[in-house]
């Protein structure tokens, strides 16, 4: 047996740890009826390798650093709750990653709150992360990250709902620095304030096969912005703006400028909805304040509501189609086409070598998370390809 587990046990600390693979990595339980009660003792006990599996409850202030370079940390069973509960780690977030490779799942993070008004769910600082299956509610950010160019975010099949209702600071539901590669897939966002849902200074942004639709309670301003340019692919996700938004602008791309060497906005097959009478800008380009060579292409994307998508915006633009306002039900949910919709077959092929990545191969799937795309005979512009209604009234996890 490894040392430090021998150790841990004869203290009387270690709940569950037991030898796993030939790396003889442990798995530690925390929970409230195991030895190991806090998250911040096995985030102290861990070692490279480890395995820190959390169980069902809720744990309040319980916050925490994690030192090590590669660990894994999962929920058991029932999601569990971090409750900030007033404390937020090193005066910024409930759990901070400083440098390393981690893996976190089935997790929910609530309520964090910092003195700068920054506090965060998770805050990334360097190497790569995962995050899986997670809900992210009432924080001043879901997920913050830092500035290194050589971190990576991965996001799949979670939850970010329910900014701060404070207008001290700008909340973004996630809010992802200038690091070097940002994916999304499968995940939702609602109910922002006055911040953004998904906000990103990334280098590289790969955004796929989810739902950032405000809600009638939101009052995001951008549901998608890249304020500084980079690589955005956008492909098959539904956005969508309330009606009390403050900012007719659904998707930002370059206003700062463009910090990094290779900027382009690819969007493919997605769904933006308008829900307010102001004439909407489905997707806004600062073409003045970014390089020459910057690139901007849309394929197939689908528009409802009052607003103006292509007209004005600098690029090649083919098989975008527009609704009027209620053609689709956002309430309800329900973002398909009828079976005999005359839009059915009308869009740009997507055949050529560099528009390979912008041909969908998933789709949302309610209430959170992707399903595999079973390619239809006729495509349509939009993210669903499905012609049967969807399910409705599907509330989050």
């Amino acid at each position: 047996m490894r040392p430090g587990l021998l150790r841990w046990g004869c203290a009387g600390l270690v709940g569950l740890a037991m030898l796993a693979g030939s790396g003889q990595a442990a798995v530690i339980a925390v929970g409230p009826l195991e030895s190991v009660r806090r998250i911040a003792d096995a985030a102290r006990l861990a070692r490279d390798g480890d395995t820190v599996l959390i169980q069902p409850g809720t744990y309040t202030g319980d916050v925490t650093v994690w030192p090590q370079k590669s660990l894994e940390i999962r929920g058991a069973g029932v999601r569990p709750v971090l409750d900030a509960g007033g404390a937020v780690a090193e005066g910024k977030a409930i759990w901070v990653f400083s440098d390393g490779h981690f893996k976190v799942s089935n997790i929910a993070f609530r309520g964090a709150r910092a003195a700068d008004h920054n506090g965060a769910g998770i805050r990334f600082e360097r190497g790569r992360l995962e995050v899986r299956d997670c809900l992210f509610e009432d924080n001043e950010h879901g997920i913050l990250t830092a500035n290194f160019a050589d971190a990576e975010l991965t996001v799949a099949d979670s939850v970010f709902r329910d900014a701060p209702q404070d207008s001290r600071s700008l909340h973004h539901l996630l809010y992802v620095g200038r690091i070097g590669r940002l994916s999304v897939e499968g995940s939702r966002f609602h109910g922002g304030y006055q911040g953004h849902l998904l906000k990103s200074r990334a280098r590289h942004n790969d955004i796929r096969y989810n739902l950032l639709v405000d809600g009638q309670a939101g009052r995001a301003s951008y549901e998608l912005e890249f304020p500084e340019g980079g690589v955005a692919v956008v492909v098959g996700n539904v956005i969508g703006q309330g009606a009390d938004s403050a900012n007719p602008t659904l998707l930002a791309y370059g206003a700062e400028g463009g910090r990094w060497p290779e900027n382009r906005l690819l969007m493919a097959h997605n769904t933006l909805i308008s829900e307010g009478w102001r004439p909407a800008l489905f997707a806004r380009v600062w073409g003045d304040r970014l390089p020459d060579d910057t690139r901007i292409m849309t394929r197939n994307n689908l528009t409802v509501g009052f607003g103006i998508f292509t007209l004005g915006l600098p690029g090649r633009h083919q098989g975008n189609y527009a609704l009027p306002p209620g053609a689709l039900d956002p309430l309800r949910l329900d973002f398909t086409l009828a079976t005999g919709s005359l839009l059915r077959g009308r869009v740009s092929r997507l055949e050529q070598a560099d528009e390979a990545a912008l041909r969908p191969t998933a789709e949302f799937r309610f209430p959170v998370g992707r399903t595999p795309l079973v390619e239809p005979a006729r495509w349509v512009p939009g993210a669903f390809q499905r012609a049967e209604a969807m399910l409705t009234g599907v509330a989050p996890p």
